[in-house]
């Protein structure tokens, strides 16, 4: 099998907490895997570790097939698609703008008119949302078109920390449309969440995060069946309810 994220006994202290104490993380290429575990327990943590956004203690960790401390990441870090929690859009410029801005970026050689197709139809927005200043938007609104602009130059890997907090409950059923279409074009996707039903949704794979450890991995049918469970839900209240 191959990886896309190979993480192996990553430690990370910080402010002399121990936030991570030995993760180990395997995120198979294609489809969805889903890193779920209560706030605190060191989700965003492990995806700036991931991300060469902090440093490690300990550990070895190869995202693409590289390790994100290397000299080589620079080469890499294109192929990923990365949506923090708390990002937001420039509230002065409108959808399109932030499209075009950011469709520049990502082209070296100016043919940014695929790119910008692509943001507009996963964004969702219509011409005349595209047209309008993003700090007229909803947060739903506004979570999509960041998503656009993550995902918008097809990369191999896509990191989303907590997609769908916040969101209403047509919001979040279109995020989790697309992110299933997209794992469908084969994107992988590491998603980050606390809530059970969605990791249920979308997860091929889960890992459940607890105290900065991976307490318990499988696909939702394996954990059901490791647990003893009827739900995603039970199983993770089953394996985190012990530890929190």
């Amino acid at each position: 099998m191959r990886y896309a994220i190979l993480a192996e006994h990553v430690g990370k202290r910080i402010k002399g907490r121990q936030v991570l104490r030995g993760i180990n993380l395997r995120v198979p290429e294609g489809g969805v895997y889903v890193l779920a575990g209560p706030n605190g327990s060191g989700k965003t943590t492990t995806i700036r570790v991931l991300l060469g956004l902090i440093k490690r203690d300990s550990g070895r960790v190869e995202v693409l097939g590289v390790d994100p401390e290397s000299s080589e990441w620079d080469n890499v870090k294109y192929n990923i698609g990365y949506l923090p929690e708390d990002a937001q859009p420039y509230e002065r410029l409108t959808g399109m703008e932030h499209i075009l801005f950011y469709a520049r970026i990502y082209s070296s050689s100016g043919n940014t008119g695929e790119m910008v197709r692509r943001a507009i139809e996963i964004s969702g927005l219509s011409h005349g949302d595209l047209n309008s200043r993003a700090g007229t938007y909803s947060r739903g609104m506004k979570r999509r078109l960041l998503l656009a602009l993550a995902l918008m130059h097809k990369p191999k890997l896509a990191i989303l920390d907590e997609p769908l907090s916040g969101l209403d409950v047509i919001s979040a059923y279109r995020v989790k449309r697309l992110i299933k279409s997209l794992a469908g074009e084969g994107i992988t996707f590491l998603i980050t969440t606390h809530d059970m039903r969605d990791a249920e949704e979308l997860a091929d794979r889960v890992g459940f995060i607890v105290d900065g450890v991976i307490a318990a991995e499988g696909s939702p049918r394996e954990l059901l069946e490791l647990t003893g469970s009827e739900s995603l839900e039970e199983a993770y209240v089953k394996v985190v309810g012990e530890r929190v």
